[in-house]
């Protein structure tokens, strides 16, 4: 098994680095052919290698933070995807640099033509890489290893990527320790620990990893925290520290600088497209342009989040309050594109300058929707440990549809791994899930809401509520 995992991890650092090779060689044929007779780079005579190597290196970075290079572990469009928004952002920055070089706007058009071609020859590469992997690679047979819990949510995710995973087994702990050991050994690939009890699950764990055979396991959310912690030796014994608090005095002010000159910037940038979405919804029925609602961010402090109105005035009449869901009659025509673009979204930049919101966070609920959540989930609170966020851990490694449980585990992994850098980096990364298809779906009809039916409060939301647990639940780390 070692020896094939060896054999994988070479065949994709190869295939990567050929692309990258080819996508950089693309740039040193503009460069000789174009940029070289604008500026002269002596460096030792080797100042034309230097400019190359120079995007090789910032190309590589950036396809790393996008995911470009994760060739047989994404899907091919969302490798693709990732390294076209490398390779443009990438270009940008290079014929600024260029442009500083030149003492002027550099030519532009030979540029764009690499670009086009990149994207092209980006889009051929994935696709036959990726082939080229899984014909030589098949899915792993995995052991799915539960407890009382429905095994269908989990099911369904690794379903989702049958190209990687197949479920080949089934077992219940109630087998017994014993039983669930034989198992294992007999003909799996890996090992999917689901929902079981902590003492048996730990001994599995120290099984498995004595027996070499890899782990697939959900963590609970105590997991989630340790995971987070700080290494210390101060005895002669390794501890893990977690801190009462979560981001230094330095990072609040980091992070808060970065939002104020990013929110006013963006402000700046995108009044034209403001200006022109108001006056759309206004003509389109004279209704109100905003929509305010009451939601929570740190410390459970409420506040109003801004949008641009995308429903009706009369949305509530119409099949009472609820979440909006696939081909909601109650959104206006011009509304769905303002969804489907993000444009809504834009009046919340207000709310990042007044400090009500961050640029990256979890994202801001309603406080009845975190008073349900909490009947099922006390763990809920920790996410309001920071700011809310107008994107966030959950949105960019997360799905619409993804439970709250999970989505608190990906909000708790931002709040307890938190970055300057990794604030950067799920930054860039949104940028990417703004294209996937499946980010501005409403909920399915058979999806329910997080709010008892009876007292559910008007929502206008798409992308920040999530379906509610189907079970009752007395604390989430006591059956998870």
């Amino acid at each position: 098994m070692k020896h094939i995992e060896s054999i994988k991890r070479v065949i994709i650092l190869q295939l990567s680095t050929l692309g990258l090779l080819f996508l950089s060689a693309a740039y040193g044929y503009m460069w000789y052919k174009y940029y070289s007779l604008d500026v002269i780079v002596k460096f030792w005579n080797k100042g034309n290698w230097l400019v190359i190597a120079i995007y090789f290196v910032l190309l590589l970075l950036l396809m790393n933070t996008y995911g470009g290079t994760k060739i047989g572990y994404l899907k091919t469009f969302d490798v693709f995807l990732s390294q076209v928004f490398a390779i443009l952002a990438t270009n940008i920055l290079t014929y600024a640099q260029l442009s500083l070089m030149c003492g002027w706007f550099a030519r532009v058009k030979p540029i764009l033509v690499m670009t086009a071609a990149q994207i092209v020859f980006s889009f051929l590469w994935v696709w036959i890489s990726n082939l080229f992997y899984r014909n030589i690679f098949p899915p792993r047979q995995l052991l799915l290893i539960h407890g009382d819990r429905p095994t269908g949510d989990i099911k369904r995710k690794f379903a989702s990527r049958e190209d990687r995973y197949i479920i080949a087994g089934e077992i219940h702990v109630n087998e017994g320790l014993e039983a669930l050991k034989k198992e294992i050994l007999l003909r799996y690939d890996g090992v999917v620990i689901w929902d079981i009890p902590t003492d048996l699950r730990n001994k599995l764990v120290k099984y498995c990893y004595s027996q070499s055979v890899r782990i697939y396991l959900m963590p609970k959310i105590s997991d989630v925290i340790v995971m987070g912690a700080e290494r210390m030796h101060l005895f002669d014994t390794p501890i893990l520290l977690t801190r009462e608090y979560a981001l230094t005095i330095e990072q609040r002010f980091i992070k808060r600088a970065t939002d104020l000159i990013c929110a006013i910037l963006l402000i700046i940038f995108t009044s034209p497209i403001m200006l022109i979405t108001a006056l759309v919804i206004k003509l389109s029925d004279g209704g109100p342009v905003f929509y305010a609602q009451t939601r929570c961010t740190i410390n459970n402090r409420e506040f109003k989040i801004l949008k641009f109105r995308s429903m009706r005035v009369d949305a509530e009449k119409i099949g009472g309050a609820q979440l909006a869901k696939k081909n909601d009659p109650r959104i206006t025509p011009v509304g769905r594109f303002i969804r489907k673009v993000r444009i809504d979204e834009l009046p919340q930049l207000f709310n990042i300058v007044k400090g009500d919101m961050s640029f990256i966070g979890p994202r801001p609920e309603r406080p009845e929707i975190i008073a349900q959540y909490m009947d099922d989930m006390p763990e809920f609170a920790f996410r309001t440990k920071v700011k809310a966020g107008l994107a966030g851990y959950a949105q960019v490694y997360g799905k619409y549809n993804t439970t709250p449980y999970d989505k608190l585990k990906l909000d708790l992994t931002y709040i307890e791994n938190y970055s300057t850098w990794l604030d950067y980096k799920l930054m860039l990364l949104t940028l990417k899930v703004l294209f996937m298809p499946d980010a501005t779906e409403g909920i399915d009809a058979n999806q329910k809401t997080a709010l008892k039916t009876e007292q559910t409060p008007a929502i206008e939301e798409k992308t920040t509520q999530t379906p509610a647990i189907e079970e009752k639940e007395k604390s989430a780390d006591e059956i998870r």
